[in-house]
């Protein structure tokens, strides 16, 4: 048997030469190598078989260029066809040909869309794709690629192939590429000649498109352990019919394959990145050619040939990990959708729509697409600058492909028209977000085509068209309702909900009981991604950190409270203390000088993520604290913070309310107001840690970031998404690290593990859920048939007419009884009845997704109590006693309590769908605050030593009955936070712990020995003080 490297590239070639490929040269009796074409190793090309592909395919064109040129026709043409590779690229010109004398040449043609031109089927049918083994790119050396494959004569792919029989693998393949394939060389330019180089063995392929030398990044081209589209680890299936490799030459390279890729796959991307040399910063312009992964190639093709098949409203889930390149997936899908044709030929969508919430994600759609086809329109893009109004004209002109928000079509579809047989294709980016809102109905009723809707309410209401009244806001809503063939969703997210599954899953078995069985329609799972090395595994290298305290109560008044909220505010109390932030932020910082700032080259960012926007506040402005006492060792380091709104702190009551926009500068000194200026400001070097309340938590791609520093509760989606901003890889990259204050190991693999491999869900929704809700709150006696039909009434009487100065004032004055009624209610019941509400509300919105509900009593209903819930007043929860005088902090401590991989190795969860209809009980029971503390305390006890205490008693005390405590009220009271802490109060606390140190030298020498912790408790004491002493 034959298991030489030779016979693995002579079954390669005997494939592709039995399926549309020339074979262009063969081994004489001797063993050379023979070209049965012209050969030009310097020019690296077949000139020949170009010209007899123009030839043939453009007959005239030719016969106008040799006539002009002669026999130096073929010269003419290799000139002006490297002219316009070098000035434009190798891609451009395939896609798009040259022009020399007047003369337009096509060096290659795709395949149309339609049959309906046969001059265009002919031309694509022409191409002549060839096979070269052994070939010779260079005149310096006799250097050989095992295997290139051209098309028209032009060079495209190169494929080292190795085999581990004979001792070899795709690493072997990688080093020869890397060592003995120069960067220089005319032939491995990028863009000028080959557009990918493959590197294979018996079991893998890995790929490049650029040749750098030692530089060179190759990545893995492999199906995954289990096969293209489903759960798995990395590598390739094991094949029963030839080599596990074999899909890349039997599919990827197929020539239709190829040249799909290059006409619609393939893109040239610039990218202007800020470099600094010297101190000086310049901003460079960075080429590179994109080729799809595997999946993104396996996706977008599985996903053409099921809409051609299927032909009718068909919905499709991609769970693709965070950071597995759905932009780039996106595009593609969304360019070959806007010209995809069925069997007979007719095109299959009028627009494609692209959801996004994500800006970014314009400017990179535009430019992925605009590479494939350069025409003005192709992309229109609602973003911000433009209105709703804009969205409507560009869906009723039908423009190709339309990118914008989901909020944007609450307010948009009263400017569409009717669509009759209109067809739309939508693209849902992060599509577990909210699908089931008010936005997500609009879009759905917007795009109906009303002739079948109407159709289709008049057999099941049992009516004739004629008699379906459109004006009648029930019936209006009704048609708008469950799933529309005219519309296809395709839905990308890495974390699927259950819902989401329900809503685009692909039913792919039955449970015993016959319940449908949904899982998504194409899975790139993170477990593959972080195998293959396309994202970092940001459970790798994981540190929690217990938070440990004890509170002590320094009031006589000890009054009686409700302990769940009594508990939260003491919680709360700790968060926020100056001390406890100072705490972590040491912690941080230590963290962030000592390692993180050395990573990627010394590129490294971080990110705190904090639990409330008043802490992000906190949180910056404690490290801009510590960097301006640390100047030296903090050098090159600055922070940045991300919330919405305006924050006030209590802890600095002079000055203005605080700002992202105010409180972050770029490099010229300037506010930065723009998401945009934004992400520039914070990938340049300016800025290395980035503190946010609520923000840039998804949907922000940040390579550099390779810390997190969570003080936050994290859980389910939320966990991943947060955590998933560090797995981005680059150059230099290859670890990341969590610091967590908050969650423990067991919270966050529980969160990782439903979304690590495949999610599926078990069951259906079960419609009736929305009369067992509207039940329950029948018990209550709330309002009643009248309170409805009389609310609807007057809605209805105001539609399409002018407001007057009054109706909202009768619209309220109608929930008044049914207000007092719901006051009339015990507390508990008050709760109940307002959960129930909204389970009723947010079933019926979901459920109208998925079915139509032919019930005008329940559509009426529902109408009412969206209104209802708005209006009910909330619970204030009961007297609450402002306690943050009634107590302080004694100890705190922060131990680490586990370090190392959180390893996901358990079976993953499956969603079922609904839930309890029970109302959530709130914890009413009451208690001392004494008692309260007591409980807080145990549950976050410690083994405290003295250099964790906090608000030391003796200092306390000693500053309390100090002669100049007036004067130190005065000061407090006259000065800003700022100007007390740092400069009026340092001198007074110094002569204070002197005296204590004398008087108890072993439980104070702490704060004389450690700097650091002196400070701390300095600060710690100082700010307390100042909201004491400004209270009285």
């Amino acid at each position: 048997m034959d298991t030489s490297e030779k016979r693995f590239e002579y079954d390669i070639e005997q494939h592709l030469i039995s399926h549309g490929y020339e074979q262009f040269n063969g081994q004489d009796a001797e063993g050379n190598w023979v070209h049965t074409n012209q050969h030009d190793i310097a020019k690296c090309i077949y000139m020949d078989v170009l010209c007899e592909f123009i030839a043939k395919t453009q007959p005239k064109e030719w016969a106008k260029y040799t006539k002009y040129y002669g026999a130096s026709a073929p010269d003419k043409l290799y000139h002006r066809l490297e002219t316009t590779v070098s000035n434009q690229g190798l891609l451009y010109v395939l896609r798009n040909g040259i022009e020399d004398m007047g003369c337009k040449l096509k060096v290659c043609f795709f395949k149309p869309e339609s049959d309906l031109n046969p001059l265009a089927v002919e031309r694509y049918e022409a191409n002549i794709l060839g096979c070269t083994r052994q070939f010779r790119y260079t005149t310096a050396n006799t250097n050989t690629i095992d295997m290139v494959l051209s098309v028209n004569g032009i060079p495209v792919v190169a494929l080292e192939l190795k085999n581990q029989l004979t001792g070899q693998d795709y690493v072997c393949a990688i080093n020869q590429y890397k060592h003995d394939r120069s960067s220089k060389e005319f032939a491995f330019r990028l863009n000028h000649r080959f557009l990918v180089y493959f590197a294979v063995d018996l079991y893998e392929a890995w790929m490049t498109t650029q040749l750098a030398d030692g530089a060179t990044r190759f990545l893995p081209f492999n199906q995954g352990s289990n096969g293209a589209g489903v759960t798995g680890g990395a590598g390739n299936p094991q094949n029963p019919n030839g080599y596990a490799t074999s899909y890349l030459w039997e599919e990827v390279l197929q020539r239709d394959s190829l040249l799909d890729l290059i006409h619609r796959f393939i893109s040239f991307v610039k990218e202007k990145e800020e470099v600094v040399k010297n101190g000086v910063t310049k901003t460079i312009t960075k080429e590179k050619m994109i080729f799809p992964r595997y999946h993104q190639y396996d996706v977008v093709r599985k996903i053409m040939v099921d809409v051609r098949q299927n032909g009718v409203g068909t919905n499709y889930l991609i769970q693709h990990s965070a950071g597995s390149g759905k932009s780039n997936s996106i595009a593609w899908i969304a360019y070959r959708l806007a010209s995809v044709h069925d069997a007979q030929n007719n095109g299959l969508f009028d627009s494609v729509i692209v959801v996004t919430n994500r800006v970014v994600l314009d400017g990179q759609l535009q430019d992925t697409i605009n590479s494939f086809e350069h025409q003005v329109g192709l992309v229109e893009a609602i973003d911000d600058k433009k209105n709703s109004r804009s969205l409507a004209e560009a869906i009723n002109d039908k423009k190709r492909i339309i990118i914008c928000t989901i909020q944007k079509f609450l307010f948009a579809k009263k400017d569409m028209e009717k669509f009759r047989g209109r067809k739309f294709a939508i693209i849902i980016d992060e599509a577990h977000q909210g699908q089931n809102g008010e936005s997500a109905k609009s879009l759905r009723r917007s795009l109906i085509d009303i002739g079948v809707a109407i159709k289709e309410y008049a057999e099941e209401a049992g009516i004739e068209e004629e008699e379906v009244d459109m004006t009648d806001e029930y019936i209006n809503a009704v048609i708008g309702q469950g799933r529309h063939d005219n519309q296809f969703f395709f839905a990308f997210t890495a974390t699927p909900k259950g819902q989401t599954l329900e809503s685009f899953g692909t039913v792919v078995g039955t449970t015993p009981e016959g319940e449908p069985i949904k899982a998504p329609f194409h899975v790139y799972s993170m477990r593959q991604a972080i195998e293959e090395g396309y994202i970092l595994d940001v459970l790798a290298n994981y540190t929690t950190v217990k938070e440990a305290f004890k509170l002590i109560r320094v009031s006589e008044d000890n009054p009686e409270l409700i302990e769940g909220q009594a508990s939260r505010a003491l919680f709360r109390y700790y968060k926020q203390h100056g001390y406890t932030i100072a705490q972590k932020t040491e912690m941080i910082m230590t963290n962030f000088l000592d390692n993180c700032r050395y990573q990627i080259g010394g590129k490294g960012k971080a990110m705190v993520v904090a639990d409330s926007r008043a802490n992000a506040v906190r949180y910056y402005l404690a490290i801009k604290r510590y960097i301006a006492d640390h100047a030296q060792e903090c050098s090159g380091t600055d922070v940045m913070v991300a919330f919405s709104g305006e924050v006030t702190l209590e802890d600095y009551p002079s000055e203005k309310p605080f700002t992202e926009a105010t409180m972050n500068l770029d490099e010229n000194g300037k506010y930065i107001t723009t998401d945009k200026k934004f992400r520039k400001a914070f990938h340049s070097s300016q800025y290395n840690i980035l503190v946010v309340a609520n923000k840039y938590q998804t949907g922000f791609d940040e390579p550099l970031l390779h810390t997190m520093y969570v003080d936050k509760k994290l859980r389910d989606v939320t966990a991943v998404q947060t955590l998933s901003r560090l797995n981005r890889t680059t150059l230099g990259k290859n670890s990341t690290f969590v610091l967590d204050f908050e969650n423990t190991e067991e919270d966050i693999k529980a969160a990782f593990l439903p979304y690590y491999e495949t999610t599926t869900l078990e069951g259906s929704t079960d419609v009736n859920r929305v009369y067992d809700f509207r039940n329950k709150i029948r018990d209550f006696m709330l309002y009643n048939f009248d309170d409805v039909e009389t609310f609807n009434r007057f809605m209805a009487s105001q539609a399409g007419k002018e407001q007057d100065a009054a109706a909202l004032g009768r619209l309220a004055g109608m929930f008044r009884p049914v207000i007092a009624r719901y006051l009339d209610l015990s507390e508990d019941d008050r709760y109940t009845v307002r959960d129930y509400v909204r389970k009723f509300n947010r079933a019926y919105s979901f459920v109208t997704q998925l079915v139509r509900l032919h019930d005008r009593d329940l559509f009426n209903e529902y109408q009412y109590t969206l209104h209802l819930i708005r209006l009910l007043p909330k619970d204030g929860g009961g007297e609450f006693v402002d306690i943050e005088d009634k107590i302080k902090l004694e100890y705190a401590s922060l131990t680490e309590t586990f370090k190392g991989a959180i390893v996901l190795d358990e079976k993953p969860p499956v969603f079922v769908p609904g839930g309890s209809t029970a109302p959530k009980i709130p914890n009413k029971k009451k208690d001392t605050l004494q008692s309260i503390i007591d409980k807080v305390n145990e549950r976050f006890s410690g083994n405290f030593t003295d250099s964790d205490r906090v608000i030391i008693e003796g200092i306390y005390q000693m500053f309390m009955k100090d002669s100049e405590v007036k004067k130190f009220k005065k000061y407090a009271k006259d000065n800003s936070t700022e100007m007390f802490v740092r400069s009026l109060f340092p001198d007074k606390f110094r002569d204070i712990v002197t005296q204590c140190f004398l008087d108890n030298n072993d439980s104070f020498a702490k704060l004389f020995n450690d700097p650091d912790f002196y400070q701390k408790v300095q600060e710690a004491m100082a700010q307390e003080l100042y909201k004491a002493l400004r209270k009285e």
